[in-house]
């Protein structure tokens, strides 16, 4: 697929020419300079200007995101590799080493087909609203109101929900680094908070009178991403002891309760998934990025291949380096013990402190999409206070409302983990559900216009002729991983074992439904309406 979609590039960049030569828009040179009202400019691609025309946006961006930049800022969120340390080991439970090898391998392969359907509409629509714009413009047209609200909802609450995890996560490191050496410290609830709040302020100052810098630190972050991995890696394999092949590649288990190996398995997936969301994370910044059309779409496809590539490695890695199964089972902290194998206590500091500083650049990233997904739904007045949350900076070209109030309840959240933790994780569990619902309905959109032959926007990163069957199989391969994420991770359940995310998702649902009710009804405004060929006459550019 991927090697298609590369023989298509060619193919498309020269159609992307020969369209750019019949639109009425027409320049004297390749730049077109755009300018807000308090004299600011900067240069903006023909392309970039085009794909904004068509879509009925102003540009009120900086487009300052170049490709590497752009490629960073996808892959240090994604942070696969770290992942795969971090929260993966959990999925041990359920088939042991070789069963979390082999449905690795097998999850990955299938949900690379939803980031390239997810790709493809970037490419055909490249915008900050990313799923719930792409529901409006490609939905049915007596649904496209109320689906698109719908996703914004979910897409907003669920990246939402993994600010606040992924804060949660850097403040869990911490802990780990102190039990190198005090092998019982534990924080309490009050400590956890403290932390994880003073995380949320030190990333609000990147997201705003920092963000000039952001694109630099995303350059940094990514080859702080490459360079960590080599370090990460080699002493592993050179000083810790080794688990046979057999045990790794073929000795699967059940130890999750599950009535066959086969049930237990397809629940590990849903680890598998945490470690790999996030390509549509460079979706949200599209009204930043140059040439966003074809930069943003090879940078979700190629970042998710080099990552995966950086990820298997490292599992192989932890599954022979991690030392006996009951341990990883029973450990609180598994890469903890993976890192303490090495028989370095200091060693192991230095190793927690590098994937800490990973982890946390990606909370950058997280924000940074969270706050712009965010302002892009106050721009089409889906939120409550609406204008007051898409307020643009004119001078500094950046949404700090939407930064403060993303913060602001990100940091509610972490209030939660003061009263129970149990709470928080509830909460927090959304996320990946609430994505993956997003990709399945915008996913689904697309497809149903394929199957009717409607025509879809002209894609300079194309599906081509593999777009209607890969676009199937992304569809129900999303429904399904959507039931398994259902399932709790072991059995017999109690209250602190469950798996709440379902409870969430359908209050999400029905909150939502509320406010479309109140609110979304009237005010809301969906992107279709401003799209070029199906606004009404005399509609302008949108803007906030």
């Amino acid at each position: 697929m991927a090697v298609d979609c590369l023989g298509h590039y060619a193919e498309e960049e020269k159609s992307g020419r020969q369209l750019t030569e019949r639109l009425e828009m027409k320049d004297d040179s390749a730049q077109e300079v755009v300018s807000l009202d308090q004299g600011l400019r900067w240069s903006a691609s023909e392309r970039d200007v085009q794909d904004m025309k068509r879509l009925g946006k102003k540009q009120e961006f900086k487009r300052n995101f170049g490709l590497l930049a752009s490629f960073g800022f996808v892959s240090i969120y994604q942070a696969t590799w770290e992942f795969v340390l971090v929260s993966l080991s959990v999925g041990l439970l359920n088939g042991g080493f070789a069963g979390l090898f082999w449905v690795f391998i097998g999850t990955v392969t299938c949900y690379a087909t939803i980031v390239a359907s997810l790709a493809e509409m970037a490419s055909m629509a490249p915008t900050s609203g990313g799923q719930y714009h792409w529901v409006s413009e490609f939905a049915p047209p007596e649904w496209q109101k109320v689906l698109s609200y719908a996703s914004g909802w979910m897409s907003t609450l669920g990246w939402l929900a993994s600010v606040a995890s992924s804060v949660f996560v850097v403040t869990t490191q911490i802990q780990a680094i102190i039990e190198v050496n005090q092998p019982d410290y534990a924080f309490t609830n009050w400590q956890y908070t403290l932390i994880m709040l003073a995380f949320v302020l030190v990333t609000i100052f990147f997201n705003t009178w920092g963000a000039k810098t952001l694109p630099a630190i995303e350059i940094g972050s990514l080859f702080g991403h490459l360079i960590g991995f080599i370090v990460t890696i080699a002493p592993l394999w050179a000083l810790c002891p080794k688990n046979s092949a057999h045990d790794v590649f073929l000795n699967v288990v059940n130890n999750g309760g599950w009535s066959n190996t086969g049930t237990a398995c397809l629940v590990s997936q849903v680890t598998v998934l945490y470690c790999n969301l996030g390509s549509d994370s460079i979706v949200h910044i599209s009204e930043e990025t140059e040439d966003a059309s074809l930069v943003v779409p090879r940078c979700m496809w190629w970042s998710y291949l080099a990552s995966l590539f950086l990820g298997i490695i490292m599992l192989i890695t932890m599954l022979f380096c991690m030392g006996s199964l009951d341990d990883a089972v029973n450990s609180d902290v598994p890469y903890l013990l993976l890192f303490n194998n090495t028989g370095s206590p200091a060693l192991s500091i230095v190793l927690n402190i590098i994937l800490l500083v990973l982890i946390y650049s990606g909370n950058v990233t997280a924000l940074a999409t969270c706050s712009r997904e965010v302002w892009a739904f106050a721009r089409d007045k889906g939120l409550p206070f609406s204008g007051w949350i898409g307020h643009m900076n004119r001078e500094w070209s950046i949404p700090f409302n939407s930064v403060y109030i993303t913060s602001v309840i990100v940091a509610v959240l972490c209030l939660i983990q003061l009263g129970s933790t149990l709470a928080f994780n509830i909460i927090v569990s959304l996320s990946l559900l609430g994505l993956l619902s997003t990709y399945m309905i915008s996913i689904g959109c697309v497809l149903l216009c394929r199957i009717r032959g409607q025509k879809l926007p002209h894609a300079r990163w194309s599906l081509g002729r593999w777009g209607l069957p890969v676009n199937a199989f992304a569809f129900l391969y999303s429904a399904f991983v959507l039931v398994f994420s259902c399932f709790p991770v072991s059995l017999p359940v109690t209250l602190s074992t469950a798996n709440w995310a379902p409870v969430v998702w359908v209050g999400v649902i029905l909150l939502s439904y509320i406010v479309y009710m109140i609110h979304g009804k009237n005010h809301y405004t969906p992107p279709v309406d401003f799209v070029e060929g199906k606004r009404a006459p005399g509609v302008g550019l949108q803007s906030t």
